[in-house]
């Protein structure tokens, strides 16, 4: 099986990180058809890395700023029977590509995601609840090996022609460089994937294994809540893109399975030693409200983009008539 690997990169300011992931999959047991480094609008950092990376196919990014026109790019650009992705700032453990390939034995299985681990860059915040963990990219306590409704984004791969049934990655939806942290590009592609291909499967593979780098700026607090809110934001512009009942499906299932289980775990390790268990407790109530702020007014939001503009007309006798568009 021949599998193509596209990373996605931006800024400078990752420029060790994005040689340490062009790095890992060199480095991989089975090797990659091709690594494809995709540069977003930024002609200084494609200059830099073309040079020093003989052999990666480094090209801008063909289409809107931001991470769904970069994947869409890698994709066009793409020649192996698999797409795989990996975050600029991410490592992968030198069976990954190994991994992932034996998901693909089954001929239903349209793609293949893995377990993202943080690479933390100070001490974990004792308040963080791994319920939480996607906040900051990595798995987050819940998944469960096996079919799943949709990958994460940093770490997944699928079959080349996933994108002839159901198109590429929107825009609009994922996240934008320098902009709010939204995300979701990859849950409405692999939901609108099962939607137009219902007797697909996704898989969750947690022997794919990826280490993601997490930065002392995002183990504060305040990083903790725009992230909640964003996606929150995002998970609106999802639904409005293939309908509640698909959109919302596992984040139902996680609000009211996962998290109450979290926050007694949390609340037992108060009473059993562990003080910070109550803030793990409390962070995940804070969370999730977050994270339902940020729906409703995404929500809001897109009502408001389709309500009928009005238009008034002047009627029979002088009256002004009001006119729909």
């Amino acid at each position: 099986m021949r599998i193509s690997v596209v990373i996605c990169a931006y800024t400078e300011d990752r420029w060790d990180d994005v040689l340490a992931a062009v790095g890992s999959v060199r480095s991989q047991s089975l090797p990659a058809h091709e690594i494809i480094l995709v540069i977003d609008h930024n002609p200084a950092l494609l200059g830099r890395l073309r040079p020093v990376l003989p052999g990666v196919k480094v090209i801008p990014n063909s289409g809107p700023r931001g991470l769904s026109g970069g994947k869409n790019t890698g994709v066009a650009a793409a020649r192996g029977d698999v797409v795989a992705f990996l975050d600029d700032d991410a490592v992968a453990e030198a069976g990954w590509l190994t991994a992932m390939a034996a998901g693909y034995d089954a001929a239903d299985v349209a793609g293949v995601g893995g377990l993202t681990l943080p690479l933390w860059g100070t001490a974990v915040p004792r308040w963080f609840p791994e319920e939480f963990a996607w906040v900051v990219g990595c798995t987050y306590r819940g998944m469960v090996r096996g079919p799943i409704r949709n990958l994460m984004g940093g770490n997944a791969s699928f079959r080349r022609e996933a994108f002839d049934v159901a198109g590429g990655f929107r825009s609009g939806i994922g996240r934008s460089a320098g902009g709010r942290p939204l995300g979701c590009e990859e849950t409405e592609f692999c939901i609108r994937l099962r939607q137009a291909a219902p007797e697909t499967v996704l898989l969750y593979d947690d022997s794919a294994v990826i280490w993601h780098r997490v930065p002392a700026e995002r183990a504060r607090f305040a990083y903790f809540r725009s992230r909640c809110y964003a996606e929150g934001l995002s998970k609106a512009m999802v639904t409005r893109s293939v309908g509640v009942g698909d959109g919302l499906a596992s984040e139902r299932r996680h609000a009211l399975v996962a998290l109450p289980r979290g926050v007694a775990r949390g609340l037992r390790a108060a009473v059993t030693g562990d003080p910070a268990g109550l803030g793990r407790a409390a962070t995940i109530v804070a969370g999730l409200a977050f994270t339902t702020a940020g729906y409703a007014a995404g929500s809001i939001l897109a009502r408001k983009d389709h309500r009928p503009r009005v238009k008034i007309r002047a009627g029979r006798g002088g009256r002004r008539e009001r006119e729909a568009q």
